[in-house]
């Protein structure tokens, strides 16, 4: 799969059911020897918060369950922030 076919895809919180961000706005962390995806840090931010608090989500490929046509839903019970 190529990370042209995922971008724009919201990430979604399998658990809480919230959406986490967009692929396209992201960080990849990439295998340099065989160009396999192994994460996605998602900068995460409340922007409705008068105090916003931003911080960096660490989505690793073996937590995503399911790419569908317009999201992405992930297993979030251990998530790096």
């Amino acid at each position: 799969m190529r990370l042209s076919e995922i971008a724009n895809k919201e990430i979604i919180d399998f658990e809480k059911g919230e959406r986490l961000g967009i692929l396209g706005q992201t960080d990849v962390l990439l295998d340099e020897q065989s160009g396999d995806i192994h994460a996605f840090v998602v900068p995460v931010s409340k922007w409705y918060q008068f105090n916003r608090k931003d911080k960096e989500v660490t989505v690793y490929w073996q937590q995503i369950k399911k790419i569908g046509q317009d999201m992405i839903i992930i297993d979030t019970t251990n998530l790096t922030y």
